[in-house]
């Protein structure tokens, strides 16, 4: 193997040097489109950079480049239909471009809302504002991590960009309890990384995942069934989306668990709790465990403020001690999977904030830490072999882009450049 990218490197570095005209060529063509692709010739004005600070507002920072009061009212007219100028951000980025002449007057304002769109406000005769939305490029990368300290420290410790780990959580939410991670579980992520320009600027879909949680391999493979939205399967072609999350918010730890014989904190008496105190901070959001109808919203003796929600397949799950309901739940409400309820609390026979979260089927209390939550429907037949090729598609970029990172660290083991 060593061999192989002895040799791959020399052809690289014999290529590099031999195509060095045409390497000037494509930088050259590269540069003409970077000063054109906003639909203005910046090579032809002079650039300044500027950050909306403290105390700026639209009409003051034209105001400051000799734009007079009339203007700024016709320029901030024309702008109304694309962008409200009363709405720029402390510590936002501009850009205004000024004619090659004496009198040096501003042209353009290119006004930076977020990292991928700007507004380009026209302050020349013709008056106008549009919006620009920059092209990302999308290239596959993989990375793998063990987990030693938590998920989110040893994915940035294996040069994985840390929002990952919850890119992660959420295509396993419904099969891997993420608070109980342990150490030595590892993963592979096959992924999109999106560039502008060269400068990282987020993540893109994943495409496939090996996941090793307490000795036992969890695969998920992204797919779409013809024209639905693309969604999470694992090998046999199940969807890893379950009808119930592994739980209903993030916590800090498990207080209680499931019993029928447990001394009430605040009553000193032994009694049954038919479900699992999650220890959280009041106020942490509470989410849905599954899609339903909530059937109570109230108060529920030493339950506090509870949510009840019927599920399909005659479950019902309960959520006690809530500090508040969120926004538009009532009784007779659809909610989602996942979808805010309300927040942790202390309310009713309570010794501290904590989530008493139950279930229940045919009316009859299940431990919510034991429950086998009901799978959802399968890839259809029709589509199993297409699902199929697309894993051997993945699992060949995959081996691709390990190669890649091999001759790559032996570039740099040599003080050479990689040729990308």
């Amino acid at each position: 193997m060593r061999y192989f990218i002895l040799v791959l490197s020399v052809f690289f570095l014999v290529s590099c040097s031999n195509t060095e005209g045409l390497e000037q060529d494509v930088q050259q063509v590269a540069t003409i489109e970077k000063q054109t692709r906003l639909g203005i010739d910046t090579s032809n004005y002079i650039v300044e950079n500027y950050t909306v600070k403290k105390g700026d507002f639209f009409g003051s920072i034209l105001n400051r480049l000799g734009v007079g009061a009339k203007q700024v009212f016709l320029v901030s007219n024309a702008s109304k239909n694309v962008f409200d100028v009363r709405k720029i951000k402390v510590g936002n980025d501009y850009k205004i471009l000024r004619e090659k002449d004496s009198l040096k007057l501003p042209a353009f304002m290119i006004y930076e809302q977020d990292n991928l769109t700007s507004v380009i406000i026209s302050l020349k005769d013709s008056l106008y504002a549009r919006s620009y939305t920059k092209e990302l490029e999308s290239n596959l990368r993989i990375g793998s991590a063990t987990i030693i300290t938590s998920l989110w420290n040893d994915v940035q410790k294996a040069g994985i960009p840390a929002i990952m780990a919850l890119k992660l959580s959420d295509v396993y939410d419904c099969t891997i309890d993420f608070f109980g991670l342990q150490n030595g579980d590892s993963f592979t992520v096959m992924y999109e990384e999106l560039t502008y320009d060269g400068e990282y600027m987020g993540i893109g879909n994943i495409h496939f995942a090996e996941f090793t949680h307490a000795g036992k391999l969890y695969k998920a493979y992204r797919f779409a069934q013809g024209d639905k939205k693309a969604q999470f399967w694992n090998e046999k072609g199940e969807s890893m989306k379950k009808a119930f999350l592994k739980a209903p918010l993030n916590f800090t730890r498990i207080s209680s668990k499931f019993t029928y014989k447990r001394k009430h904190p605040v009553l000193k008496i032994v009694r049954p709790h038919t479900g699992v105190d999650y220890a959280a901070p009041s106020g942490t959001p509470v989410v849905a465990l599954g899609e339903g109808v909530v059937i109570h919203k109230g108060w529920a003796g030493g339950g506090g403020n509870t949510i009840k929600i019927k599920h399909p397949g005659n479950y019902v799950t309960s959520y006690m001690h809530l500090r508040g309901y969120a926004k538009g739940i009532k009784k007779g409400s659809r909610v989602a999977q996942g979808e805010l309820i309300g927040y942790v609390g202390s309310t009713g026979l309570s010794t501290g904030p904590h989530l008493d979260f139950r279930v229940y089927k045919n009316g009859v209390p299940i431990d919510p830490l034991k429950m086998e939550s009901p799978s959802v429907e399968p890839i259809s037949k029709e589509y199993m072999d297409s699902f199929e090729a697309q894993k051997e598609h993945y699992y060949k970029q995959a081996d691709s882009l390990k190669v890649a990172v091999h001759i790559k660290r032996y570039y740099e083991t040599l003080g050479a450049e990689y040729p990308n």
